[in-house]
């Protein structure tokens, strides 16, 4: 089963074959009517809004065939069997500059993508901020994203800013408040063209570029505030341009954009990278073998990857059952729990309340008891009182009546001296 990011790379081959006889066809009639091409140039060259100039033109010819076919030169070749769609197409994009601009764009995307993805396939490691067909990518790109774009009126003057649209990403998808968040954080940017580029590197970090320019497109109400009528992102070469970024995602880069001056850089397009030589034509079938040993590898690791989602899944259904199951039960537990609770607690309170008016009973009594035995105490302590008081007397009489006695005795014992005398 193909991945999407191989149907994107079949899709792109066949489109780049069969608009490449389009263009040419454009680039021809241009090529006869020199003046007329000449003038085009110089009025592009003075007003200085960035079109293709016809030097461009040619390279960008070139780099189509030799990228596609092999081919070095391009001779007269005969005009292709096509469609009167496709002549009605070309007579069409003759007389629109902007219809010119937005094929060269794409084919100029299809190249770089498909360079970018084959030479990191090749290259077999995570790619950093200095490898040249991935600055070649954002170049393009950027050029893509600034095609048709309005001239906004500031305070110092006119320009035209990538980071309007691309900011109104985080309003359409959620996943991308992260990124325009970090992007607001940096320090180092100063210019919204900086912010833009560190949106672009962050979003193609996350694998994520595609899709959130596949939002964007959708909604033509928002982008029709940034761009005009017959800009790429508009047109269907935006969608076609979106659908070829869905095959980065088989690469992974992990750019430095904090430390990256992305204000003061000048988008150039190096053209010398998509002009073929005879030593890559020998070595294409062998990397094409490698792309697509690892595509194989990555099918297998995305199959690999479902079947494990669809287990977690499964695990979770189970979980949640499980878990809801538990739930019911402490519940009806809980419910039960409090119900003898009342109960315990109804005869507790019961209990409580017969214990209280027994203790109020034994209490009273306590207090008649205790209040007898008081009386008792005192009548005891006042009849003892008493007792002692009479012993007292009782002791002082005997001592008199003792005293009394010895008087007596002697008294008698005297009177009996004085008669025997």
């Amino acid at each position: 089963m193909a991945t999407p990011a191989e149907q994107d790379l079949v899709l792109a081959e066949a489109e780049n074959n069969k608009e490449r006889a389009q263009v040419f066809g454009i680039l021809r009639l241009q090529e006869d009517k020199s003046v007329a091409g000449e003038k085009t140039s110089s009025a592009a060259m003075k007003s200085g809004d960035g079109r293709w100039q016809a030097p461009i033109f040619a390279l960008a010819r070139k780099a189509s065939e030799t990228f596609s076919g092999g081919i070095h030169v391009l001779p007269k070749v005969p005009e292709p069997k096509t469609s009167p769609f496709a002549e009605e197409w070309d007579a069409k994009a003759f007389r629109d500059p902007m219809a010119m601009e937005r094929a060269n764009l794409l084919n100029m995307a299809k190249l770089s993508i498909k360079g970018l993805i084959e030479s990191a396939l090749s290259f077999g490691r995570t790619l950093d901020s200095d490898y040249p067909p991935l600055q070649q990518f954002f170049v393009v790109m950027e050029h893509c994203l600034k095609h048709g774009l309005k001239v906004k009126k500031s305070f110092l003057g006119y320009n035209k800013s990538l980071w309007g649209p691309l900011e109104m990403v985080e309003k359409l998808c959620p996943e991308a408040g992260e990124i325009a968040a970090s992007v607001r954080d940096l320090p180092g940017l100063k210019t919204p063209l900086g912010r833009a580029r560190a949106w672009l590197r962050l979003a193609l970090m996350q694998k994520k570029l595609a899709d959130y320019l596949r939002l964007l497109i959708t909604r033509k109400d928002i982008l029709s505030e940034f761009y005009e009528n017959s800009a790429v992102m508009l047109e269907e070469e935006g969608a076609v341009i979106v659908g070829l970024l869905v095959g980065l995602n088989v690469i992974d880069a992990n750019l430095c954009v904090k430390g990256e001056d992305l204000d003061t850089q000048v988008g150039v397009i190096d053209f010398s990278m998509y002009l073929k030589n005879d030593i890559d034509d020998y070595r294409s079938e062998e990397r094409n073998g490698q792309i697509a040993a690892i595509l194989d590898q990555k099918n297998y690791v995305e199959e690999l990857n479902r079947q494990l989602n669809s287990t977690v899944q499964v695990l979770q259904g189970r979980v949640e059952r499980i878990t809801k199951n538990n739930i019911i039960k402490l519940q009806e537990e809980n419910h039960q729990l409090r119900t003898e609770n009342s109960v315990i607690l109804m005869k507790t309170q019961q209990r409580l309340e017969v214990l209280l008016c027994d203790f109020n009973v034994f209490l009273d009594t306590y207090k008649q008891s205790r209040q007898g035995l008081d009386e008792m105490y005192n009548e005891a302590r006042r009849q003892l009182k008493e007792e002692c008081q009479l012993r007292q007397v009782c002791v002082y009489i005997l001592k008199k009546s003792n005293l009394l006695f010895r008087l007596c005795s002697g008294t008698l014992a005297l009177r009996r001296g004085q008669t025997c005398f």
